[in-house]
């Protein structure tokens, strides 16, 4: 996708399988299933899908994925395969290594986003930093909560994904809505965790939005009540769809969820009969 000067890939960086109780929450199965079917043992496809962005002046990624350092427990309790390959396999099919990237954007610090903000160096043990030129940015009181989890939290604030960044001096902690480049924003979403961001995109009057966890699926935008089981304040998630949506129709946005596997990318409309729905664009993955 071209805005301009601004060119926007899709990344894939694996595919999950999760209880369909996590991304559907208090929806009744058979609600949801008319969108994703269940398998005998209720688990839904979840994509880890990634942004890639270059600007004639910055190569940008937002979000990472879970990243290489998974054990195999972690690897079997994810379910993760990889139809498309890595994260690092897509950016190396568009030419792009990753010493290149210039800007990691973590949208939030749950372990899918950004697990791969780190890897082991060649010892196997050693955590560096995976994309060594690039600087990482984070709402700050996304930081607080990540290094002050609770009973809920703790299994996907994993410091590892985070702690060499701080020691290396490429994190930086946002405070607020921020201009991250020319025509490109992190704005506050919150909901899904405090410190949420979305990313917003423009250029020439177009514009995009790669949501991110205010709406982990295409339908979680269409309808405010919908809402995951993951998110720390569901009602706050709801209000700020609400607002994202009206964003959206106004602005004919192009929209990117993160872990849809049938409408990774589409626009908000009024349907024949008058209800909002996310009209699918074909994508292209990296």
């Amino acid at each position: 996708m071209r805005l301009g000067d601004i060119t926007i890939r899709l990344i894939h960086a694996g595919l999950t399988q999760a209880d369909a109780g996590g991304p559907f929450g208090l929806v009744p199965r058979a609600l949801f299933r008319r969108y994703f079917e269940p398998d005998a043992d209720n688990l839904v496809p979840m994509s880890l899908n990634c942004l890639y962005i270059q600007t004639p002046t910055q190569k940008i990624l937002v979000d990472t994925g879970l990243g290489k350092r998974l054990d195999d427990k972690s690897r079997a309790n994810w379910g993760i395969t990889y139809p498309y390959g890595t994260l690092e396999d897509g950016l190396a099919r568009i030419g792009v290594l990753p010493e290149a990237i210039t800007l990691v954007i973590n949208t939030h610090l749950h372990a899918d986003h950004c697990g791969g903000n780190t890897m082991f160096d060649d010892d196997g043990t050693t955590i560096i930093p995976a994309f060594p030129n690039a600087e990482y940015v984070v709402q700050a009181r996304e930081m607080l909560d990540a290094t002050h989890p609770n009973e809920r939290t703790r299994s996907t604030y994993i410091p590892q994904n985070w702690d060499v960044l701080r020691q290396t001096g490429q994190l930086r902690l946002l405070y607020g809505d921020t201009q991250l480049a020319e025509g490109i924003w992190g704005v506050i979403a919150p909901g899904h965790t405090r410190g949420h961001m979305a990313i917003t995109i423009e250029r020439d009057g177009q514009h995009v939005a790669f949501v991110c966890d205010m709406a982990s699926f295409a339908v979680h935008f269409e309808k405010l009540s919908w809402m995951t089981s993951y998110d720390t304040e569901p009602m706050l998630t709801l209000e700020t769809k609400r607002a994202w949506q009206a964003w959206a129709l106004a602005h004919d946005a192009v929209l990117i969820f993160p872990h849809d596997t049938k409408r990774p990318m589409g626009k908000l409309a009024y349907n024949a009969k008058h209800q909002l729905e996310i009209m699918p664009i074909d994508e292209t993955w990296a």
